[in-house]
């Protein structure tokens, strides 16, 4: 395939209704869940701690605490099993990447809300 045609197909997948978001938001990612012949959204709900690539290959990594386990996920952007994703609360950090939450538990792994 040539560029020119790669472009036009990437066109075409790319999604352009994501709302704006950044390391440190909580995020709730609305998931495709196929079950046999039926099909439903599953809610999964955590701090956005890294983003990763660009164009069609970006990918979001996803955090939360599921009884008492941390739980992560990583979210292709672009792919046809995200319904829609809502940004519940913005969290103020100084980093890109917020790996270090993997060793906090409880209030210390708190992040303050972005004015």
């Amino acid at each position: 395939m040539t560029n020119a045609s790669l472009k036009k197909v990437f066109d075409a997948n790319k999604r352009t209704d994501h709302p704006e978001m950044r390391p440190g938001d909580t995020l709730k990612v609305h998931v495709k869940i196929k079950e046999g012949e039926k099909e439903r959204l599953q809610a999964f709900e955590g701090t956005l701690i890294a983003r990763r690539g660009a164009g069609m290959s970006q990918s979001i990594l996803v955090r939360k605490i599921s009884f008492g386990t941390g739980v992560e996920r990583i979210f292709p952007i672009h792919a046809p099993v995200i319904d829609h994703i809502d940004v519940v609360r913005t969290g103020r950090v100084r980093r890109a990447k917020l790996f270090f939450l993997r060793g906090l538990k409880g209030k210390a792994a708190r992040l303050k809300e972005r004015t």
